[in-house]
């Protein structure tokens, strides 16, 4: 009898480690490996923000890189090769919107699918009584089952031009942030002050976006963001990053509020000068 009871004691022991303290385990044994340096030289080439961040975020976004390889699987389609290049691209624009966060905010993201180049997607919709199909032509997407889909060339475009208007790697992920509470509605989990002030803040520039377009004046932000809440937080999060100096200028408190919730100020690194960025917005 006491041999059973000291098995079910195990088993219960190594249940509650492995439910409760086997991921923090792991990932500090992953972190004790030493960051290759070529990867470090990739994210200097890919991810330009990279060089510019002071040493202690520099070294965040490395650990966040680390762990993101060790545990994101990586899968290309259409005969799409998976490289070094194609991984630490993806994975070091993805980290940068959690670099002064905890890496746990990327727990959900179970799979990284890569296409060469925009995909074509079939989409099946109901009214209840008919059901129409439509073909898309897509640049990426995100799931609330975790799964990110993104388009290599245009992954590409996002690396080689840091200043400009669109980053689908950035945009993806930051979806990945919003679907963290269950459900993609424009504002990621948030709780007491910080929830009623994101309201607030954010709903105010929604309508500002929208009226913008409405009276065809020249939108303060991309016009793909007036869509819907998701996709406006998903560009706001594109331009707080690559274009930090126009959003501070044209929404001060959006751009105090995205950086509350990333806990990062990209205008302090002295590279950004406060007005770069070129405003012509490319069609999505």
């Amino acid at each position: 009898m006491l041999i059973y009871l000291l098995c079910a004691l195990v088993l219960i022991g190594a249940l509650i480690f492995y439910l409760f303290f086997y991921r923090s385990w792991w990932r500090k044994r992953q972190l004790q490996h030493p960051f290759p340096e070529h990867w470090r030289k990739m994210l200097k080439k890919r991810v330009p923000l990279y060089s510019r961040l002071p040493a202690h975020l520099k070294r965040q976004l490395e650990q966040h890189v680390q762990l993101f390889l060790a545990e994101k699987p990586f899968y290309g389609c259409d005969g799409l090769e998976v490289d070094d290049t194609v991984r630490l691209t993806i994975a070091g624009h993805a980290c940068l919107l959690i670099v002064a966060r905890n890496f746990s905010d990327f727990d959900g993201i179970n799979s990284i699918l890569v296409y060469p180049d925009r995909y074509r997607v079939r989409d099946m919709e109901s009214d209840g009584m008919v059901v129409s199909e439509s073909n898309e032509i897509r640049a990426g997407e995100a799931s609330s089952l975790g799964q990110v889909v993104l388009a290599w060339t245009e992954c590409e475009q996002g690396a080689l031009h840091p200043h400009g208007v669109h980053n689908v790697i950035l945009h993806e992920f930051a979806h990945q942030l919003d679907y963290l509470d269950g459900t993609a509605d424009g504002a990621p989990p948030l709780s007491g002050e910080q929830a009623r002030h994101w309201q607030e803040t954010m709903t105010r520039a929604y309508e500002h976006l929208r009226d913008s377009l409405r009276h065809h004046e020249k939108p303060w932000l991309d016009p793909y963001g007036a869509t819907e809440p998701a996709e406006f937080f998903a560009v706001l999060t594109e331009t707080f990053f690559q274009q930090p100096g126009h959003l501070k200028a044209e929404q001060p408190e959006v751009y105090e509020t995205l950086s509350g919730y990333f806990r990062f100020d990209p205008l302090k690194l002295t590279e950004y000068p406060a007005g770069s960025g070129n405003r012509e917005v490319p069609p999505r």
